[in-house]
């Protein structure tokens, strides 16, 4: 007979809270919920009664398991909680969940991308992806997120806990978590959120006699009156309220005879207590005490699999049949110890995580070895290449039994699989358990494995200083017999680690070292790996010298047809080197980069090709669709970051372009996402963008706030701080009429430059300082040379600064045609970039008037009416800036041209009326010229004298060029839609 309560007892109040917190979901009120307790005493139950009540509900409940069955296997719980969702239902359509769609495939093969090799993704990106899910299957009715156990899943589960609880408050969803009360880091992940208060733990404590009474009625399906006293009392005393051990021991009872059904219900035979010990562990040791050796044999092999285990594994190492495998486990086991698993078929598990512990205590070291060496055997014949979960569930048992050199190998596997596919917390854990296990082993090629793996694994969690400890054991490796060439490749391994770290003397060491390992004699062929991150590292050492450094490197290294990889590295160096003579050159590289990403079958690699091409015709012409056609194939492969990467070039090609509305939506589209997944460089530049959109709008404060902020997030000491001097602060104060200060921030901008000679190219050191100095008489015909002779000074909106000091230098030669033609040039560069254009006007246009004596007037006809000044203090006046607006209204009285009134109200009057001089009087006069009015009847409703109006109409007539009152009236009609 089962003997299992049949309804939750003891735990109205976590019911209730559970309730809430549903019901908080469907109406998009989510949260985090951990269910905690000692081993037994009913979080899985509860948590199953939440689920029950979700389903009611027509809530989705999704469930997973921390993953008991050997070492741990990254994202195992939500891999099993997305299978359930699979299997009942299709995954919502692809537009809702966009670049997240193909991030999924990870957890759930029949989600990835057709064609498409899964790429690595960090454990936030796919929490990201998991949160937008449920927001989207939960929309209408509300999610359940339960993952049980959590104390046994891996870390990058762990992350992801960590990230929905911080981010589900919004969400239609409820994440249910249950686990040990135990110290672990599951247990830190709940105390965290619950100290932040993004979470609420629920902390089960053991029943209390009147509750233990209640549940002993519920398994017995009687009322609490009808509970022989003596057996409440004894299951209250021996289970200390522990809910599980009061169901064991009263299954205990009633198989030994000691609780029995008669006539008039239940009753209590004898008085012999059962041996119950104080601890979970020692019940189920004597529950398993009474199996029968066939039925011992079997869970023992079970349980060294784990807490769940596969029948067909199961099968072969005890070599039972169908009938006598499923009859044991079905029926043949006193106590109900295992039970079918509820979420992967033909897989069984145990009660009670402990059950299999207890049957493992009772197996001596060689039993257990004996066994783990079988069961190892079994699986490997049966998964050849151990797939998935299997790899390190076989480098678990051989460790067991005690073939230690084996175990390492598969553990090097297994962690080598795990940061191919982004988990680089289980990678390091699989890495140093391999370690451990080949410590003093006599075999460094399989020490060299682990560190091919382990070096990488090490520089992607950030653990540099205890990636370059490995030297000494590299060098040492060799001096054991392992292959010279293999010791510089892992000396290439951790100089690349370095690079990454930015320490470019110890990544010089290490390359120095692999060039000794290869001797003399290599080959270019040889060295290609050590010049390709040599290259790298020389890349951003400051000085065009080293920039062409690098490019020889790589073109060598190119040339040697090394691995795609490494090809790939090769000419993207190569073309980020041409930037800066030549972006022709440069789109060739990056062409053969892309070529090599496609026959090598690397399609991230050629998304970021593609980007590459992309982002040199924004800076050839300010051109775009390139850089869209790659955002939409880093959409389809579901790379969000690189997706981020783009829309941040977009955010700052929506601001130089004066699309603002674009540019704020760009940026508050991407920061939410970009700040959560600390993404530093995709931040700064995302700040140093908002910070040049305050600056081009001449808000000053608003341009400091998110500088104060780019500082935080390490701006003060990157590449993005010459955007931020260059692009910001510089047209900031251009824009307040303090050119000194805008040169001196250019300044600064250009030091940032120098050491960074491959980062940023519109930051002012190759067009506006350029046009600056020149007005100060600062620069010449050599500077103006030098700077239009780099690739740099030729990209869009840096050519439109060179084009104007271009003419600047012309018109002071007396060269009036070349002149015009170079300011002919300047406005078709400047046609996208209103700020640009209007800012050259007026400077240009200054510089003119103020040299007429010595140039003797060499500004063209519509430069020299004031015509387009006109236009650029219209432009600032609009956009809030006014003393820029008002050096253009100084400017247009130099040149003799009418200068209009500006008012309260002046927006009102049209820019096409505003352009002509039209003040904002003079247009209430027009509006009621519409009429066909007197000038008496326009004075009365004006409250002015005929007289003036009189004045208006003629200045009117005169800027509108119309012949007289009655054609401006009907030009007016027109003009104002026939009011």
């Amino acid at each position: 007979m089962l003997t299992r309560a049949r309804s939750l007892v003891g735990r109205d109040k976590e019911v209730a809270e559970l309730g809430a917190a549903l019901a908080g979901a469907r109406a998009e009120r989510g949260s985090a919920v951990f269910v905690s307790g000692e081993p037994g005493v009913g979080k899985t139950r509860l948590a199953a009664e939440a689920a029950s009540r979700a389903a009611e509900h027509g809530m989705l409940v999704l469930r997973g398991r921390g993953s008991a069955i050997g070492p741990m296997v990254p994202y195992r719980p939500l891999t099993e909680a997305l299978l359930s969702l699979s299997r009942t239902r299709e995954l919502p359509a692809e537009g809702t969940l966009g670049p997240y769609r193909p991030v999924l495939g990870h957890l759930v093969p029949d989600w990835a991308r057709e064609g498409t090799a899964q790429q690595p993704v960090s454990p936030v990106i796919l929490a990201e992806a998991v949160l937008r899910l449920t927001a989207a299957i939960g929309r209408d009715t509300g999610c359940l997120l339960l993952l049980d156990d959590l104390q046994d899943a891996d870390a990058e589960t762990l992350a992801v806990v960590d990230y929905l609880t911080d981010n589900i408050g919004q969400q239609p969803a409820v994440l249910l978590c249950t686990l040990r009360a135990d110290p672990s880091d599951a247990l830190t992940v709940a105390t965290n959120a619950a100290q932040r208060g993004s979470g609420t733990i629920l902390a089960l404590e053991r029943l209390g006699r009147g509750d233990v009474y209640r549940m002993v009625a519920s398994c017995l399906d009687i009322t609490v009156e009808d509970v022989p006293a003596e057996v409440g009392e004894e299951l209250w005393d021996s289970s200390a309220g522990v809910p599980f051990v009061v169901e064991e021991l009263l299954q205990s009872m009633i198989a030994g005879g000691h609780l029995v059904r008669a006539a008039g219900g239940w009753q209590a035979v004898g008085r012999q207590r059962p041996e119950v010990p104080a601890s979970l562990m020692r019940t189920l040791t004597r529950r398993t005490d009474q199996l029968e050796p066939q039925g011992r044999a079997v869970l023992s092999a079970a349980a060294v699999l784990g807490r769940r285990f596969p029948l067909g594994v199961l099968q072969q190492v005890t070599g039972l049949d169908d009938r006598g495998l499923l009859g044991t486990l079905r029926s043949g086991i006193p106590g109900q110890l295992v039970a079918p698993d509820d979420i992967t078929p033909d897989w069984y598990t145990f009660r009670h995580p402990l059950t299999a512990e207890g049957l493992l205590a009772q197996l001596t070291p060689a039993e257990r070895a004996a066994l783990a060496r079988q069961v190892a055997d079994v699986i490997e014949a049966r998964y050849p290449g151990l797939p998935g979960e299997w790899c390190p569930l076989v480098a678990a048992l051989r460790r067991d039994a005690g073939q230690h050199l084996a175990a390492g190998r598969l553990f090097v596997e297994a962690g080598r699989r795990a940061l191919a596919e982004g988990a680089a917390s289980s990678a390091g854990s699989l890495l140093e358990r391999a370690e451990e296990l080949l410590a003093g082993q006599p075999d460094p090629d399989a020490q060299a494995d682990l560190l091919e793996a382990l070096l990488p694994a090490l520089a992607e969690a950030g653990q540099f200083d205890t990636a370059l400890e490995r030297a000494a054991t590299i060098d040492a490796l060799v001096r054991a017999g392992l292959d010279q060439r293999r010791g510089a490749a892992l000396h290439t391994r951790l100089a690349r680690a370095a690079c990454l770290a930015g320490r470019t003397a110890q990544a010089q060491a290490q390359l120095d070292a692999a060039r000794t390992q290869l001797g003399p004699d290599a080959t270019d062929a040889d060295l290609a790996a050590i010049n390709a991150v040599a290259a790298l590292v020389v890349l951003g050492a400051p000085g065009n010298e080293q920039v062409a450094q690098a490019a020889e490197l790589a073109r060598r290294a190119a040339e040697s047809a090394p691995m795609p990889e490494i090809a790939f590295d090769c000419w993207q160096a190569l073309g980020l080197a041409a930037r800066v003579t030549d972006l022709a050159e440069s789109d060739r590289y990056f062409q053969r980069a892309r070529e090599v990403a496609e026959r090598g079958q690397l399609p991230t690699l050629r998304a970021y090709a593609l980007i590459r091409l992309g982002s040199n015709a924004w800076l050839a012409e300010c051109e775009t669709g390139r850089l869209q056609e790659a955002r939409q194939e880093a959409l389809r492969l579901g790379l969000v970051v690189m997706v981020y990467n783009v829309d941040a070039n977009l955010a700052l090609h929506a601001v130089l372009t004066g699309d603002h509305t674009q540019a704020v939506e760009l940026l508050d589209q991407c920061w939410p996402t970009v700040s959560r997944l600390r993404v530093a460089v995709l931040a700064r530049h995302l700040l140093a963008s908002r910070a040049t959109m305050a600056a081009h709008r001449g808000r000053r404060r608003e341009m400091e706030q998110a500088l104060a902020e780019f500082a935080v997030w390490g701006g003060a000491e990157a590449a993005e701080q010459s955007l931020a001097l260059g692009m910001a602060r510089a047209f900031c104060a251009l824009l307040e009429e303090d050119r000194e200060l805008a040169r001196e921030e250019l300044a600064a901008a250009a030091a940032v430059e120098a050491s960074h000679p491959s980062a940023y190219y519109l930051a002012g050191g190759n067009g506006l300082a350029l046009l600056l100095d020149v007005l100060a008489g600062k620069a010449g015909q050599e500077e103006y040379d030098e700077v239009a002779g780099r690739a740099a000074g030729r990209m869009r909106w840096n050519r439109q600064f060179v084009q104007f000091a271009r003419a600047v230098l012309l018109g002071r030669a007396g060269q009036r045609e070349e002149a015009a033609a170079a300011l002919a040039e300047a406005l078709a560069s400047a046609q996208p970039y209103p700020l640009g254009r209007w800012l050259g006007i007026r400077l240009v246009t200054e510089a003119a008037v103020g040299e007429a004596a010595v140039g003797e007037g060499w500004l063209p006809g519509g430069w020299a009416d004031g015509t387009l000044v006109r236009g650029a203090e219209e432009y600032f006046h609009r956009a809030g800036i006014p003393a820029v607006a008002s050096a253009c209204r100084a400017l247009l009285r130099q040149l003799g041209a009418p200068v209009q009134q500006r008012r309260a109200g002046t927006d009102r009057v049209p820019g096409e009326l505003r352009a002509l001089g039209v003040t904002l009087r003079e247009y209430e006069v027009l509006e009621l010229l519409v009429d066909r009015l007197t000038n008496k009847a326009i004075a009365t409703r004006l409250h002015i004298s005929p007289r003036t109006v009189e004045k208006h109409v003629a200045s009117l007539i005169m800027k509108t060029d119309q012949p007289g009152r009655a054609a401006l009236s009907a030009h007016a009609a027109r003009l104002l839609g026939g009011r």
